[in-house]
This record gives structure tokens, sequence and C-alpha cells, in this order.
């Protein structure tokens, strides 16, 4: 008769979860900014829907890591970072003739809101993550993008783009390092269970 085996506590599989995931966030936010810094002059309509799927794909595996923990104290911030980009994602989508300033604010308010709650969600785990100062050089660099955005709403398409491009380039290498970052740690937990997500 097999036993079961326990399910770990919280800590145990946020250390545990999928590296993948954030490594995978991280090249779809490098494969965006690529496009935006290569082909600033693209059409508004490919902008909306490049952002809007990488805002999708984006909060999708978020969620993925809050529900991994999601009886955990601490995995509010991480479900709230992960529902703000699939909602971003959903308006720069569906709305019809969504304008560049409409785009603007709301490519700054998702930066903003998904900034602190990275600053947040890094704090509370400090204790139990590795490396947490990418977590936090995350957060404020969306908040220092969405302040940008913010003061600047006159930008063109142009403009917005470069500026999604360059943020998203940043943005998707602290990912993929915070990836590596996460598997080289679950190399080092003692027991079968350090590769259960690898």
């Amino acid at each position: 008769m097999v036993v079961p085996a326990e399910p770990l506590p919280w800590p145990e599989r946020l250390t545990a979860w999928r590296w993948w995931t954030i490594a995978l966030r991280g090249v779809a936010a490098i494969l965006l900014g690529i496009f935006g810094v290569l082909l600033p002059g693209i059409t508004f309509l490919s902008l909306v829907v490049v952002f809007g799927i990488y805002a999708i794909v984006d909060g999708v595996l978020t969620l993925t890591v809050g529900a991994r923990v999601a009886e955990s104290p601490h995995s509010a911030p991480v479900i709230a970072r992960g529902i703000a980009s699939i909602v971003a994602g959903l308006i720069a989508l569906v709305w019809p003739g969504i304008t560049a300033l409409v785009l603007l604010l709301v490519i700054a308010a998702w930066a903003l809101v998904s900034g602190i709650l990275e600053v947040v969600t890094a704090v509370r785990l400090r204790k139990v993550l590795r490396h947490e100062w990418l977590l936090v050089v995350q957060g404020i660099l969306s908040i220092g993008f969405g302040v940008i955005l913010f003061i600047s709403p006159a930008a063109g398409a142009i403009a917005l783009g470069l500026w999604v491009g360059a943020y998203a380039l940043v943005l998707g290498v602290l990912l993929v390092m915070a990836g590596f970052q996460m598997r080289r740690h679950q190399r080092d937990l003692p027991g079968p269970g350090a590769f259960a997500a690898a």
C-alpha cells in the first residue's frame, strides 16, 4: 500500500514552484521588448495587440505561482498582481477603438500596480526567498516606468513603443535571472522534493 506524501508547507512549496514560469515571463517580456525597440514604427493596432497578449500571458503565469501557495498569508499580492495584468491585457484587447492616450494610461496604471505589488511581495517574503532584491528591482523599475508614462501623456505611438520595448527588455532580463536563481536554489534544497518542480 502506497501512502501518499503529505503536502509540503507553503514556504517549501514557494521555493519549489516551477522556476520556468518566472523565466517564461522573462522570455515573453524580452520578445515584447525586441518588438517595441526594433519596430517602433509599427501600427498602433499592432502595439495594442502585442501588449494585450503579453499582459494576459504574464498574468496567467503569475497566477500559477500564486495558486501554488494560495493558503499562504503572503499570497495575496502575487494573486493580485496576476489579476491586474490580465485585466490590463483584456482592456487593451477588448476596448473598441482604444486611443493612444487611453492605452498609455492603461499601461502606466498596470506598471504602477504591478511594481507596488512586487515590492510588497519581496518585503513579505524576504525571509523565504533568496535574491529577493531582484523582485525589488523589478518593482522599482515598474513603478518608475509607470510614473514616466503618467507625466508624459502626449507621447506618440512611436515613443510609446520605444518606452515599452526598453522597459520590457530590462524587466525580461531580470525575470530570467530570477527564474534561474530559483532553479539554483531548488538544487540546493535537501531531499527528493527539491526537484519536484524542476
